[in-house]
């Protein structure tokens, strides 16, 4: 196994921003030879499936630049510098739906893109909701939306829901 594995060998930042640091690695192949690595360093992120105790669940709207177009997914956001995934799961619900859980389950952690990212989606299932109040941060807007597992499933096969971490998250809490 061992016989896989790339030595680093020196790093140049090649951008660094408010919330990604982009990087060009050189490094050392198995065979001796030196190669270049193009990276994204990300802080890590969480997501969450929130199911309220009517079975309904949650899902935020909201335009995504990159893509240029509105999604529909699981509420998320990224983990702040030392905060614990589980808190920052807690923190990201309740700013973005407006809901705190008062059971919060680990379904899996998760690599997005590791061929060009160390991102890591931390994705939980939130049950036994209790209303709060929504305060997403002030370059958020989002429009919380409440769905059947059937509409979901419809919006899955039709492509509405279209979302990597969400697809995975609905997947892992069953639906």
């Amino acid at each position: 196994m061992n016989d896989l594995v790339e030595k680093f060998i020196k790093s140049e930042v090649v951008f660094e921003g408010n919330l990604l640091t982009v990087r060009r690695d050189t490094v050392e192949l198995p065979n001796g030879k030196h190669a270049t690595r193009e990276l994204i360093q990300h802080p890590g992120a969480v997501a969450v499936v929130p199911i309220r105790n009517d079975g309904k669940i949650l899902l935020v709207r909201q335009f995504r630049y990159p893509v240029d177009q509105l999604t529909l997914e699981i509420p998320a956001g990224k983990l702040d510098p030392g905060e614990e995934p589980e808190a920052c799961a807690k923190r990201e619900l309740e700013e973005e739906t407006g809901y705190k859980a008062k059971k919060l389950q680990l379904l899996s952690s998760i690599l997005t893109t590791p061929g060009f990212t160390n991102e890591v989606i931390h994705l939980y299932l939130a049950e036994d909701l209790v209303l709060a109040e929504q305060c997403p941060d002030e370059d958020e807007f989002i429009d919380v939306e409440v769905f059947t597992k059937e509409e979901i499933r419809k919006m899955i096969e039709n492509g509405t829901i279209c979302d990597a971490k969400s697809l995975l998250g609905l997947l892992l809490a069953g639906l």
